[in-house]
């Protein structure tokens, strides 16, 4: 099996020394060593190695960046395939082709390619940056959920792709509007709930997220309007028969605020 010096490395992938370096004491790879200690790359080490620095200046999360190559190495072949080997990352896809088999590996959203020439075991690097990448609904929504935690505003821009997508896709508008609700951006959020509503029905946990905005908003009549028609669709909503209660001893009526609350308990004891 060819390996490849870090010389090697520097002139196939066009990165420079410290970008190796760093990427290796990142722990992507870990390359053997050779005369006087020299690091040796495997043809798999090389592939990691581009791949990790691409997801790196695409801004991916390590978690994710680590998960990505690691599903990658999994799959690559010891050595350079005779029937050729291309490798393609668009969006959140990797895409992996061996000959005629093609496999995916879990990636961030860049555009890459790598091609490998059998003939004389070369790896070559391509990027192109000029392409429109098809991204599905689903992957947006995918990017989003990864994002959440570390990036709000990108998630919030995710989600909005994945309902330009599919204005249909349910789970997209939830996170949309919980996370413009979350960020305090109570008419934003307010929107995007009436939007999805529009698109896809009378859903009773659109409904239940957006009686819970409108009572953040004050507007209590209005959110036990939105707490019905979510109850009327899903009457075992047990968070939603406890928020009624709550509003309808605010807002004077003791009668119902009892029944939802022997609702919402009931609920409870049948779980």
């Amino acid at each position: 099996m060819h390996q490849y010096g870090v010389r090697e490395v520097e002139k196939l992938l066009r990165l420079p020394r410290s970008t190796i370096r760093a990427l290796v004491e990142a722990g992507f790879v870990s390359p053997a060593r050779g005369p006087r200690n020299a690091w040796l790359f495997s043809f798999q080490d090389l592939i990691v190695l581009r791949t990790a620095q691409a997801l790196a200046a695409a801004k991916v999360p390590r978690r994710r960046i680590t998960r990505s190559v690691r599903e990658l190495r999994r799959h690559l072949p010891e050595a350079m395939p005779l029937s050729g080997l291309s490798i393609c990352a668009v969006a959140d896809r990797v895409v992996v082709k061996e000959g005629s088999e093609r496999w995916q590996a879990e990636s961030g959203q860049y555009l890459l390619a790598f091609e490998g020439d059998p003939a004389n075991g070369s790896l070559s690097v391509i990027e192109r940056k000029d392409a429109a990448p098809q991204v599905s609904a689903q992957d947006w929504f995918a990017r989003g959920v990864d994002l959440e935690e570390e990036d709000a505003e990108a998630a919030l821009r995710a989600y909005a792709q994945a309902v330009m997508a599919d204005p249909k896709l349910l789970d997209a508008h939830v996170n949309l509007g919980w996370l413009l609700h979350q960020a305090g951006r109570l008419a934003e959020a307010e929107r995007a709930y009436r939007d999805a509503i529009r698109a896809c029905g009378d859903d009773p946990s659109l409904l239940y997220n957006l009686g819970v905005l409108l009572e953040d908003m004050d507007r209590k009549n209005e959110a036990m309007q939105a707490y019905e028609a979510a109850l009327r669709g899903n009457p075992g909503l047990a968070d939603c028969h406890y928020n009624l209660a709550l509003l309808c001893e605010g807002l004077d009526k003791p009668r119902e605020a009892i029944r939802h609350m022997a609702q919402y308990r009931r609920l409870l004891g049948a779980k």
